[in-house]
Formats: structure tokens, sequence, C-alpha cells
């Protein structure tokens, strides 16, 4: 390690007349991309560049090298009480660097040996931008010899050797998409939260409540990335990634001290795919009647174990926090024999659903119903071709998603490394789809709510209309199972649902496909029905009440 330390204080750079790396070919037509780009033209001259002589004395070759550009631009506004409390806009280049040295079998990601991350000229000087590149190549490079020393150390710790290999080979790919920039009515957009934020003191509706609002807000996002990939492969990517979110939220406390939150948000591909200013005027005037008569509803204090009815959209965040963690590849830690890490890590080709439940990955899926996919892509962030993937079949697991990092029994990957901006590319989902083979209607899954509890001598039903953090119902329904009559309650928490539940619990599925698109690091889709589940634990939340405010607020 000594002699390996003090090599690397100095980078010595050697021409070869044959390099190890595949060679970017002159007829590919990257030629003609990198002429029409300024940032591609940098990146892939400093790719060939590190290529032909990138190599410290003595020491291996990279057998890989991969530079990402990622060029982010950001508008967000925000309103409180009926005013605008800010404005902000930002644009920056950063740039990712992994140089992978070893081979596809055992390379050296290990420990910090995972790239190296700068900031990059935000104009299209391609000597500023090359400059970049070569530093975050030269730290890159250290990086993944020290960490390939340490890795192959502590690989001698187990008796036996990982089953997969840790990258995989997959075929070039050049895809250039266009540019986009942020296309937003900034002075509309800004006046309509601002509105949005004071309704609970201007709408007659509900201005008699006004006293007892504790906090409105509403906000609007809109976000572009243009993301630039190349690697000594032979792949070159230009595509954007394009984020738009609105949304208004609010707060209150009931008279014993429960403190009651309610928001709405809508994400879409293009501010014309948010929701216009009448909708989300009655969005807003809803959630703030749902607060009004969360105050006066009754506390659950029962303990409940039975049916529950979740709505589409109190579905679509249970499978996203319950089963897309689970479905990812991702690899285990060194020397354990598992195939992945989550839930699902020994279920390949075991139950995880009921057998009328199958499900669905679909990259390329760009609309649903007429709503733009925020999840959506046709290359990822490894530059792989976008492939469906059935995950569930008839309740069975058959496949994971996966980047390019393979796991036992699947070498290569599917199109699904997903990468937030300056990170690794990590196994994630995109428009994942639940789909029941005999969907039924929602009034048929409420009488069969109804029909159950009834069948088992039952005084109430629940039914979850949307959930919060961490699945905490946000707007929960009593039901009497005798007369279908629905009672607003608050103060529960849901208790054992988890993958046991996902795979016994549930007895019906609807028809009412529900679009949830989730803003983020690495936007994401999932479209699920309602789904009723047999026997759910529904009970009174131990969250502290606090005092109410010692005065009014302002008239």
């Amino acid at each position: 390690m000594k002699i390996l330390n003090k090599t690397l204080l100095v980078l010595q750079i050697a021409f070869f007349a044959f390099c190890a790396l595949p060679a970017r070919s002159e007829a590919s037509g990257s030629e003609t991309v990198a002429r029409r780009s300024p940032v591609i033209q940098a990146m892939l001259e400093e790719l060939d560049r590190s290529k032909q002589q990138l190599q410290l004395q003595n020491l291996q070759r990279p057998f890989f090298i991969e530079y990402r550009i990622d060029d982010a631009a950001e508008w967000t506004a925000a309103a409180n009480y009926g005013a605008v409390s800010s404005e902000r806009s930002s644009h920056q280049r950063v740039l990712r660097v992994v140089v992978r040295v070893g081979d596809y079998k055992a390379d050296s990601k290990f420990g910090r040996g995972d790239g190296e991350v700068q900031l990059a000229a935000l104009d299209d000087d391609i000597p500023a931008l090359r400059y970049a590149l070569w530093n975050a190549t030269d730290a890159a490079y250290k990086s993944a010899l020290r960490a390939y020393a340490e890795k192959q150390a502590a690989l001698k710790r187990f008796e036996t050797s990982a089953n997969a290999s840790d990258f995989s080979r997959e075929p070039a790919l050049i895809s250039i998409g266009d540019v986009e920039h942020i296309d937003i009515d900034r002075d509309a957009w800004k006046h309509r939260v601002a509105e949005l934020s004071g309704l609970f003191a201007t709408d007659k509706d509900v201005a008699m409540f006004s006293k007892d609002i504790q906090y409105s807000n509403a906000s609007v996002r809109a976000s572009v990335v243009n993301r630039y990939l190349v690697n000594s492969e032979g792949t070159i990517v230009r595509k954007a990634i394009t984020d738009y979110t609105a949304g208004v939220a609010a707060g209150t406390q009931a008279p014993d001290g429960m403190h009651l939150d309610r928001s709405y948000s809508r994400s879409a591909t293009s501010a014309a795919g948010l929701d216009d200013a009448k909708t989300l005027q009655e969005k807003t005037v809803e959630l703030l009647k749902t607060l009004r008569d969360l105050r006066v509803a009754p506390v659950v204090a029962e303990e409940y174990h039975g049916p529950v009815l979740f709505s589409g959209d109190a579905s679509a965040d249970v499978v996203r926090d319950l089963m897309l963690p689970n479905v990812v590849g991702a690899k285990p830690d060194m020397g354990t024999a598992a195939r992945t890490k989550g839930a699902y890590a020994s279920s390949l080709k075991g139950r995880v659903l009921p057998a009328f439940i199958s499900v669905t990955d679909d990259p390329t899926m760009e609309s649903f119903d007429g709503q733009g996919l925020t999840g959506a892509y046709e290359v990822d962030d490894e530059g792989v071709k976008a492939q469906p993937v059935s995950i569930v079949m008839n309740g069975k697991l058959t496949n994971y998603l996966l980047g390019r990092e393979p796991i036992e029994d699947f070498p290569a990957s599917n199109g699904h490394g997903r990468a937030a901006i300056a990170q690794a590319a990590t196994p994630s989902g995109a428009v994942l789809v639940v789909k029941s083979s005999t969907p039924e209607k929602t009034a048929e899954l409420r009488q069969k709510l109804l029909n159950m509890a009834r069948d088992e001598g039952r005084d109430v039903v629940y039914e979850v209309e949307t959930v919060g953090p961490r699945l905490t119902p946000r707007l929960l329904y009593r039901i009497d199972p005798k007369d279908g009559k629905r009672e607003l309650v608050r103060g529960a928490e849901i208790d054992e649902l988890d993958q046991r539940s996902l795979r016994s619990d549930i007895v019906a599925a609807g028809d009412d496909e529900w679009v949830a698109n989730y803003s983020g690091a690495v936007p994401v889709t999932v479209i699920s029905p309602s789904l009723l589940f047999g026997d759910i634990t529904i009970k009174r939340a131990n969250d502290e009440q606090q005092k109410l405010p010692y005065y009014p607020p302002p008239s």
C-alpha cells in the first residue's frame, strides 16, 4: 500500500499504440453528434484522450470510463396566507466521472471508489469543460486503484466468491434527444399560488373556519435536467428529465390539541399537464373543508382488526412504500449468499401477491388516460435502453428491476439504472403498473366490504381515502355495515401493514386505476387500483396532543 500511495501522488501519462478500451468509431456518426453539441464534443474528446493515455506505471489500466454531465435548472415559487413568500431560480452543471479498473467480473467499486463529482462550466466553453473532466478523471482513477486494492484484500476474508459479476457488458447506444428548457408562465403561477394559499380566508365556503387555520401554503416547482452521458463502450446519450409540480397544504388543531394536516399536489412532465386554476381552486377548497370536518370528527378509540378498503390513491402509496423498494435488484453485501437485498431477496418464483394480481414496470409508457407519466424514459441513466419488465405474474415474483450491477441469475441490465443529480445510478422503479385479472367496480368493492362486515358480525368497517408519511391515514372513514353510512374519523394509525399483508390479505381489486406521479430526485410513477384487504389493524395513534394557540390569529 505504501508503494501504491506513493505512486498515486503523480499521474504519469503514457501513450499507447493500442488501447485496451474500445475505441470510438469515426464512422459511427458520433463526430456529427459532437459537432452539434459542444458539451458532447468536450466529453468525447476528453474521453478519447483518457482512453489512450490514462495509466499509472505498472498499475492497471481502466477497463471502463463513464462521463455524465447534468445541466440542471429549477424554478420554485411559494406562498403563505395569500402572499408570495419566496421565489428561487437555480442553474448548474454537475459532472460525474466513473473509472473502473479490474474487469467486468471483479471491478473496483468498493467503499468510496465510485466516482468523482465536480461542478462544470455553465457556458459551452469546450476547454473549460475538458479541464474539469480531466481533473475529475484523474481523481476518479486514483480512487478506483485504491478501492480495487482494498476490495481484493477484503475478498480474501471469504471462502466463496460472488455468484454474479460486478458489472454487466451492455451494447453501445447512441440516443440524442432534444434539449429542454423550463417552460412555465412564472407571473401567472406566482399569482395562482398566492391566491390558493389565501383561500382559507377568502372563499365563502370556508372563510368562517379561517380562524382555526394555523398554516396555509401553496407552491409550484419546475425542474429540467438535460443529462449528457458518454462511456468508453461507445455509448452517447443526451436526454431531458422534466418535472413540474404544484400543490397546496394546510393544517389546524382539533379542540383537544390534535394536529391535523392535509395536502394535495399534482406532478406532470410539463406545465400544461398540471391542474388548471379552476381545478386547483376546487381541490384547495375541498381540502380545507375536510380539515374543518376533521376538527370535529370523533377520534378512533377502539382497536380494529378486519377488512379495510384502500382507495387507488392510498393503494398507490402502499405499493410504492412496501413493494417497490423490494423488487429492485440491489447487489447484496460482500460475503453473503443472498440474491439481492430487501424483503423479496429469496422470493423469486414465490408468491408475493394474490394470484389475480400482476405487476409490470414499463418506462416506455409515456402517458396513461391522457396524463403524462413523470417516471417514463427511453434510455436509463447508465445508457441502457428502457425495457418493460414483468415483475409479478399471477401473484408470483418473476423478475427484478436491474441496473448494470448483476445479481445471481440476472447477468444483464433491464434498463432500470436511475440516478439523481451527482449520484451513482442504482436500480429503481419507473412506471409501476398494478393490474387485476378480475377487476371490480368501486361500488362492488364497497358492497363486498359491507358483506364481509356483516358475515363477520362487525359493527364497523373502515375505508382509507388518502394516507400521509409512514402510511398514516389522512382521510379515514368509519362505515356502519347496516346502512353503509360513512363517518369521517381522526387520530388513527395503520398497524401490521407489510409484505405479508400484500401477499395474503388482498381479497379484491378495483378497476379505478389511479395515477400517482411522485416527484423527487428520481421521478417515479405508480398506477394502482383500489385494494380491499381482509385483515388490517387500525388503532389509536400515540401522537402527543399539544396546546392550542393562546390567542386568535389576526382578523
